[in-house]
């Protein structure tokens, strides 16, 4: 059975629209972060997700097919993809290193944020599932850095590819753990 291709993230730009015009104040790469959290912490990718993830019961419900339930649905599948071809939302290697690591540590509260809605106080989390947590806190704490050179280019690359593959573990141990025994019972 041939593999179906992983449906793509919506671009940033598209993404923060929609979010300016849901509620201004939103930043995308936390939102996406927030979404990803709830997601990995067994929230599900449910229809209605602003109002769950973001905290707010005022917000509705994103129209089928518009830019945020394409992010919802990418998002879910992406997680889901057998091939790890999860792609956080953040700016492109164009932007100044200033706005991508601010993106990047934007995007690891909102995770945090989305997580801990989802998963609760006490997650199945294996050894390195928590150590992983551990540091996805440090880097919501982080401060983006300003002006860098090919090595700090290097390091934020390498902490862009821990924070994906950390949210997969996160996934796996929240969500595909706990199915797989489910369906072993």
């Amino acid at each position: 059975m041939p593999h179906e291709p992983t449906p793509e993230l919506p671009e940033l730009a598209d993404v923060q629209a929609a979010l300016d015009r849901l509620q201004p104040g939103f930043v995308a790469p936390e939102v996406h972060g927030a979404l990803c959290g709830w997601i990995a912490g067994g929230g599900g990718a449910v229809a209605d997700w602003p109002a769950r993830v973001l905290a707010d019961d005022t917000l509705a419900a994103p129209a089928e097919g518009s830019v945020l339930d394409r992010l919802r649905i990418a998002s879910q599948a992406q997680m889901e993809d057998r091939g790890f071809d999860f792609n956080l939302l953040l700016p492109d290697s164009g932007a100044s290193l200033l706005e991508r690591s601010g993106a990047l540590f934007d995007w690891c509260r909102g995770l945090l944020g989305g997580f801990g809605l989802a998963a609760g106080a006490n997650p199945p989390l294996s050894e390195e599932a928590t150590e992983a947590l551990g540091d996805l806190a440090k880097l919501a704490q982080a401060q983006p850095q300003e002006e860098g050179d090919e090595e700090d280019e290097q390091a934020l690359a390498e902490i862009e590819e821990f924070v994906r593959v950390a949210t997969l573990l996160l996934h796996g141990d929240c969500v595909l753990a706990v199915r797989h025994r489910k369906s072993l019972n």
